[in-house]
């Protein structure tokens, strides 16, 4: 925190180096929260640097007194993805997740085995795909907390609701999501089955 509010003070100042540094410090976090809201590789990278782009814009604004950087910083990026979900809410199509899936997230470990790679890929693919269809209000509480360890009151102050709207919206994704993945776990099941001569 104290890095930040130092790399803060010397991009106000013209810094371009430290504006570099205040990016790499954040871009993983930034683009992890796109690509849990979008599900697709090429959208998370366009929409991380769009999130950049308006923080450097409104650096002026932030407020150490208001909070901590991050959360700031949450609330930004939060609130450029609601924005876009709303933008382009009737110009999604459902496509499965790319095959790069994880490339900045976490590289499959070289010890475990093919099988267990490919399974490991097919549950972050249904985990996204299940996130894809909660309501927007949902899913961010749920990505916010489960996904990116925010606790109750930081996802308060991103989403500019009070603590007891979080709790609520977190349970009733979570309730949603796994009736969702259970549903959709059915349907792969006899479809595989049904699959062989």
């Amino acid at each position: 925190m104290e890095q930040d509010l130092e790399l803060l003070k010397r991009c106000l100042a013209g810094d371009g180096a430290a504006w570099e540094a205040l990016v790499r410090t954040h871009t993983r976090k930034v683009y992890n929260l796109c690509y849990r809201f979008t599900g697709r590789t090429q959208d998370a990278e366009d929409l991380t640097q769009e999130i950049f782009i308006k923080i450097f814009q409104t650096l002026k604004t932030f407020d150490a007194a208001q909070g901590a950087f991050t959360t700031w910083l949450n609330r930004v990026a939060r609130n450029h993805l609601v924005d876009h979900y709303r933008r382009t809410r009737h110009d999604r199509v459902t496509s499965s997740i790319e095959d790069e899936l994880g490339t900045i997230e976490e590289k499959p470990s070289p010890e475990v085995e093919p099988v267990g790679q490919l399974e490991l890929r097919e549950r972050k693919e249904l985990l996204q795909l299940g996130l894809d269809k909660l309501s927007p209000d949902l899913r961010e509480a749920v990505v916010l907390r489960d996904l990116h360890d925010l606790d109750y009151q930081e996802i308060a102050q991103v989403l500019g609701v009070p603590s007891g709207t979080v709790k609520s919206r977190i349970n009733r994704g979570r309730l949603e999501l796994a009736r969702v993945l259970k549903r959709m776990e059915g349907m792969r099941g006899p479809a595989k089955a049904g699959s062989e001569p």
